[in-house]
């Protein structure tokens, strides 16, 4: 079973007096971030929520926000007339020295950092809203776990399909292979008897058979045929396993990746060639995929 990396959850929860809104974003990283923006009252509560993400998250840039909406009639944010204050005094004066024009308006302050907080924030205890928050941010995460399944389920079929692509291409090369050595075995006859056509000198079978074996040993593919399939049956197994193990996968492709190229540097053939080129698309495409796999 393969988990995508990129998903989105959303939850909400009413807790008496608090409705409680939590979102968890994904997106692909090679490994976990975690980055939480949460109500100034539950500023300490960052650690529990990042402990709840982990038990279900394992790779991949986490974003959670939340959010908390009191009852109509009950103010949950207040202005801090004493720090606008401050900052009014202190851009009049930097204003001033500068020798800078416009004034200092109520909108611009809003926005500073401080001015505007929470009014629960100091006045109730952090662990009294982890109850709210936890059910929130569970159900956020389930319905994120729900999208990463789909969303992965989708990119193993895909895998599955390329895998199959390798598998065919590679019995083609194999076909393939004995004939190399018995082509230039026919083309050093040629090119040898064109030489010496009309000459003394003659050319023993002994010495065509050593040439020959000298280039079949520089030629054979055996060794990374077999690795690939090696490999091949690995990366099948884990597709097939119950945990996305998508670094495993992505070592794997890497290794094919290197043997298929030296297939193509070893081979010395026109057809070996193009069937290793498909292999390499289908290898380009899995590596693609691999990317948004946890």
């Amino acid at each position: 079973m393969l988990l995508s990396m990129t998903g989105f959850g959303a939850e909400t929860h009413q807790a008496t007096d608090v409705l409680f809104t939590v979102e968890v974003r994904t997106v692909n990283n090679r490994y976990l971030k975690i980055v939480s923006k949460l109500p100034d009252s539950c500023a300490s509560l960052e650690g529990r929520v990042e402990r709840a993400v982990r038990e279900r998250i394992h790779r991949g840039t986490v974003s959670v926000f939340a959010r908390m909406n009191s009852p109509e009639g009950h103010v949950r944010t207040v202005v801090d007339e004493s720090v606008l204050g401050e900052y009014a005094v202190q851009m009049r004066e930097i204003a001033g020295r500068l020798e800078l024009s416009g004034e200092v308006t109520l909108e611009a302050l809003l926005g500073l950092p401080g001015v505007i907080r929470d009014n629960r924030a100091g006045s109730v205890d952090p662990m009294e809203l982890w109850s709210g928050l936890e059910v929130a941010l569970a159900g956020a995460l389930e319905q994120l776990g729900g999208f990463r399944r789909e969303e992965g389920a989708t990119i193993e079929l895909d895998l599955r399909h390329q895998c199959g692509v390798l598998l065919i291409e590679l019995a083609a090369i194999r076909e393939l292979a004995p004939r190399v050595s018995e082509s230039y075995r026919q083309k050093l006859l040629d090119r040898v008897g064109g030489v010496l056509s009309g000459e003394v000198a003659t050319v023993s079978e002994s010495d065509v058979i050593r040439e020959v074996s000298l280039f079949a040993d520089r030629c054979d593919i055996n060794e990374e045929l077999s690795r690939m399939d090696g490999h091949l049956d690995q990366f099948q197994q884990i597709l097939d396993s119950k945990t996305s193990q998508g670094r495993k996968l992505e070592f794997l492709c890497q290794e094919m990746i290197r043997e298929t190229n030296t297939i193509g540097s070893k081979a010395n053939d026109i057809e070996i060639a193009h069937r290793v080129v498909e292999s390499k698309l289908a290898l380009d495409r899995i590596r693609e995929n691999l990317q948004n796999v946890e």
